[in-house]
């Protein structure tokens, strides 16, 4: 029986063209997906007065809860089928708008913040609650991936959880967005540099979701500007071993001991 999780030649074309998919199997079904929601709570405990969701990045390095979604051998099928057979894992981020959050996530490219060549990275967005228009779901703009960095710039009014941002002008039409909608347990990947964003969540629900950052074995990070840059490979094997590789997590629940780069900090604006 064919393994659903291993991307069909349609699927590959689909992605390289317009720099996502979407409409893949659940990575879990929702009962699973409760028991993983159940434990969250447990993880944001951990967070330090002043901190919000925002800041819980890299923390798979840390924390079992986390690596072992990222190391789903479903989700690395997928990346698989986008990467090739060498990449690793090398980042986490939860994306967590409250009911009523006026936060928003402006136009940008992850591209753009990451001190890192090649561009041949991809992110795996996780559902972890279910995600549409109405609770301030992702939209992206399908093919924006094709044309390069865009130039981001400054933003310091603004609802935006980043503050480098496309600048005005730039040469997109958010008219042709695709909206992203997610069931809990389903998966969305996008490339590095496909243009997207979200609106605020002005409804009763929440919108959650955790985003994993892979990348083939070929792409250097610049540990000038992101020091901490950890790496743990997924499939296949590393012969370039251009960045350090981090030690697996033992505790369930855990923070770094260090403060991960800010995307500002990292970013070339």
């Amino acid at each position: 029986m064919p393994n659903p999780y291993s991307l069909t030649a349609e699927q590959k074309k689909f992605y390289h063209d317009n720099g996502y998919l979407l409409g893949l199997p659940p990575i879990y079904a929702r009962e699973e997906m409760a028991r993983i929601n159940a434990e969250l709570p447990a993880l944001l405990a951990l967070l330090q007065p002043g901190e919000t969701t925002k800041d819980i990045r890299e923390w798979h390095e840390t924390s079992t809860y986390l690596f072992e979604i990222a190391m789903n051998p479903r989700i690395l099928d997928l990346v698989e089928g986008v990467l090739g057979p060498n990449f690793f894992l090398w980042a986490s981020n939860f994306f967590i708008k409250e009911p009523r959050s006026t936060s928003t996530v402006g136009w940008h490219q992850d591209a753009y913040y990451w001190p890192m060549a090649p561009h041949h990275s991809v992110t795996v967005w996780l559902a972890f609650d279910d995600v549409d228009e109405v609770n301030g779901g992702m939209k992206l703009i399908p093919g924006s991936h094709r044309g390069g960095l865009v130039k981001h710039r400054k933003k310091d009014n603004t609802t935006s959880v980043l503050t480098l941002e496309l600048e005005d002008g730039s040469d997109f039409s958010a008219d042709t967005a695709v909206q992203f909608r997610l069931r809990a347990g389903e998966c969305s990947l996008h490339d590095d540099r496909a243009i997207h964003g979200s609106p605020a969540n002005p409804s009763d629900r929440r919108r959650a979701g955790l985003t994993m950052r892979y990348s083939g074995t070929e792409v250097k990070n610049d540990l000038s500007v992101n020091p901490n840059f950890k790496t743990y490979l997924c499939r296949g094997v590393d012969t370039y071993r251009h960045n350090p590789v981090a030690t697996l997590p033992t505790a369930r629940y855990g923070r770094p001991n260090f403060k991960p780069v800010s995307n500002e900090e990292a970013g070339r604006g």
